[in-house]
Formats: structure tokens, sequence, C-alpha cells
């Protein structure tokens, strides 16, 4: 770990060359990646150079604990010297915390779709707290949403809803919410107050920019056709609705929300180009639509990352075993505690991969 930190530490030392030279701050591409390069690295040299100097400390320390004479100066630098020892440790940690494999979505905004699955109307109710629960999510966290496109179902649920949630972290506390989520409650809709199991699925996929995905327009079929649904008489008077084919993989995004089929185009790209981003970095992972389909699955009732039942006010995340009966706090946006338990453990998974390899 030593030498790598040590090649990253000169290399940092030649990008602020790189950064005060003429050609590259006139060149703004170069500029803009040299500039990127210097945030990553940033950090890491800045925790390396305190690991140095705590290591400095620690060497002192130690020394003058074998030269001192009388008991209280070896307390004295016994106390030093395991005060060093917890800073080395604390360093170690954070630099191999920061040598760990940059997820290639960190950074980016992220799109969430939620749709009703098993369990009829109830799924689509289901679906429509789950928007509304990542909305106050969103609120607290102080990210951007944006709305892009509803579907909402007969009694005020959701068959199906995709927007944008917006931020520089938006990727690493969404990117575990994937998957079949299940709820069990008594619906709305049943009449002698039976609980009954029903699931929406969630997908979320990293925003895609232009410069990530390149769209031949020869490779996408355009239909246009007229809105449906809620969307007042003047959206049903036009062929305002956009449905996009992308031909090579066989994606179909559809956009009907806006009044302009102009909008309504731009959207559909933004979503299609994060659609196909995904599938390309799950086919270089060797793993084809495979983060899609576990995301997605069957949207059946034993498929599912969670369970939300509300007579017990509980919710369980069954790929970390965490269990909290606050399900009430939860549903109202305060999920920190389960989404910073996904992230912990992630990293944990991460950190014992890189000590396997090692």
């Amino acid at each position: 770990m030593l030498d790598r930190l040590e090649e990253l530490e000169r290399e940092y030392e030649a990008i602020l060359i790189q950064l005060s030279d003429p050609g590259v701050v006139g060149d703004h591409k170069l500029l803009r990646e040299v500039s990127r390069r210097h945030r990553e690295l940033e950090q890491v040299v800045v925790a390396f150079r305190q690991y140095k100097a705590a290591q400095g400390d620690l060497a002192a320390a130690r020394e003058m604990l074998a030269d001192a004479t009388s008991a209280e100066d070896r307390d004295a630098m016994r106390a030093e010297v395991e005060a060093g020892e917890v800073a080395v440790a604390g360093l170690d940690e954070r630099l191999k915390m920061l040598l760990l494999p940059k997820d290639p979505n960190d950074g980016k905004n992220v799109i969430v779709e939620i749709r009703g699955a098993e369990g009829g109307e109830e799924a689509n109710l289901f679906a429509r707290d789950l928007f509304e629960m990542y909305c106050r999510y969103v609120e607290r966290k102080s990210f951007g949403l944006e709305v892009m496109s509803t579907d909402p179902s007969d009694m005020g649920g959701l068959n199906q809803v995709t927007f944008m949630v917006k931020g520089d972290a938006a990727w690493a506390h969404f990117m575990a919410e994937g998957g079949p989520h299940r709820v069990q409650r008594v619906p709305v809709t049943e009449s002698q107050g039976r609980v009954h199991t029903s699931s929406a699925t969630v997908t979320v996929l990293p925003e895609a920019e232009e410069v990530d995905v390149q769209i031949e327009e020869k490779d996408l079929k355009i239909d246009v056709y007229r809105s449906t649904g809620p969307g007042g008489q003047s959206v049903n008077t036009t062929d305002s609705a956009v449905r996009i084919t992308h031909l090579p993989t066989g994606i179909v995004v559809a956009m009907q929300d806006e009044k302009s089929q102009i909008q309504n185009r731009a959207k559909a790209m933004v979503v299609l180009r994060s659609r196909i981003l995904k599938a390309e970095q799950d086919r270089q992972a060797a793993a084809v639509s495979q983060a899609r389909r576990s995301q997605v699955g069957g949207g059946g009732r034993s498929e599912k990352i969670r369970t939300y039942n509300f007579k017990e006010n509980r919710v369980t995340d069954h790929r970390i075993g965490l269990t909290l009966y606050k399900l009430d706090k939860i549903m109202a946006g305060e999920l920190d505690e389960i989404i910073d338990a996904l992230m912990a453990d992630e990293r944990a998974r991460q950190l014992a991969g890189e000590t396997t390899a090692e």
C-alpha cells in the first residue's frame, strides 16, 4: 500500500505543476480532466502526509519512552505512544478506504423508476407510498428532484413513476435501493381487515451524459402519439407523446407528461441513455443485464430486498439482516439508518475483497 501511496503523491505533485501550465489552463477539456484528477488525489495525499507525520510522532514517542528514567516520565510517554498508535491505526484505515476502487457512477445524478408489481391496485398504492417516501428523503438530504413521467392508477396509486435525483452523492445514497420492495398491510380494497402482501419494484440508473453514451440517429425508431390520462384537455389534443426504441438493444422509453413533443423527446433521451449506460456497465462486468434483473426481478412476493410491515411498524432489509421498528418514521423519509448501514456494508465488503486480493 505504501508504494502505491508514494506513487500517487508523485502524481499529485506533477498535477500541481500542470495546473499552473498555460498550455493546460488554455485547454478547457484538458483542464477539466486534470482538475478532476487533482480532486480525486487531494484527499488521499493529505491523509497520507498526515499518516507519515503520525508515524514520525509515534516513533519519537517510543524513543523517548525507552529513554525515560522516572516513573512519571514513563507514564507520560506511554500515554503519548498509545495516542500515537490510535492515530496511526485510524489514518491507516482511512487510507484503505480512500484507495478502494471508485464506483464509475459516483458523482452522477440518479434516475429512479418505481412500478407497482404483484398485488393489483394495492401494489400501485404502495408504489405511490415509496415515491412519496423517497421525495421526503431527497428533501431531507437537500438533493434535487425532477419528476420525469407518471402513470397514475385508477385508485390514486401509481402504475409507474420515473424521477431524477440530483446531487453529487445521489448515486451513493440510492444505488442500493434497486430491487423488489414488499409490503404487508391491510389494503384499502380489503373489506374484511385481512393483511395482504404486495410488492413494487424500484430500478436505479445512473444518469448518462451524451459523452458517456453515443447514440446514432439511425439507431432510433421514434413514434409520436396522442397522450392519454389525466393530463388535461390540452395534452390530449396533439400528438405530443413520444416513444423511442433503440434498435440495437431493443430498449424502449415512452414519455407523455409534457405538452411539448420536444420536451417529451428530451426526457425520453435522458432515460434511454441511462438505460443503455447501465446495460453496458453490466456487460463489461461479465453479467449482461444481471444488475437490472436482480433489481427488478419478477416483482413476486418471494423476491424482495426489503419488507415493510405496517401492523408491526417494522422494516426489514433482508440483504444485511437489519430490522427497525420505526416504519412510520421511515415512510416519512427518515431512511438514513437503513441507507447508512447499506453503504457501510458495501465498504466492508470492498475492504474484505481488497484484503483477499492482497
